[in-house]
């Protein structure tokens, strides 16, 4: 099994968001790899409260420290583009992971923004 980081949108709409980051790694899941999404476990009550910046940001580092043991990050983008999942894909080139971009809804296309684009033409 492949280890993976699953970059999803959390914040903002949370309930639908957290749904979809479950469905997403239901999809890792079938797919034979064994998923990691780092911002359904460090959000989970009793853990980190995601509306305090200290310990948001405390989660997010320790998201960090699990993509260096992954062999790929999947950024899942039917709800398109997060500014975490922008800052996630920034720290998977700077380690220079394996980047994988995946829709659970083939009809629904969010195109890649600009900038990001650039980051995988490189």
């Amino acid at each position: 099994m492949k280890r993976v980081v699953i970059e999803s949108p959390y914040a903002g709409e949370v309930e639908r968001n957290t749904n979809y980051a479950r469905a997403c790694m239901r999809h890792s899941l079938d797919r034979g790899e064994a998923p990691i999404a780092s911002h359904l476990i460090y959000t989970q009550p009793g853990v980190l409260d995601d509306t305090v910046e200290r310990e948001r940001l405390q989660g997010i580092q320790a998201g960090y420290e699990w993509m260096y043991a992954a062999d790929f990050v999947a950024f899942y983008i039917d709800l398109g583009w997060s500014p975490g999942m922008l800052r996630a894909l920034k720290m998977a080139r700077i380690l220079h992971k394996e980047i994988a971009t995946r829709q659970l809804i083939d009809s629904v296309v969010y195109p890649i923004p600009k900038d990001v684009q650039e980051l995988f033409d490189r």
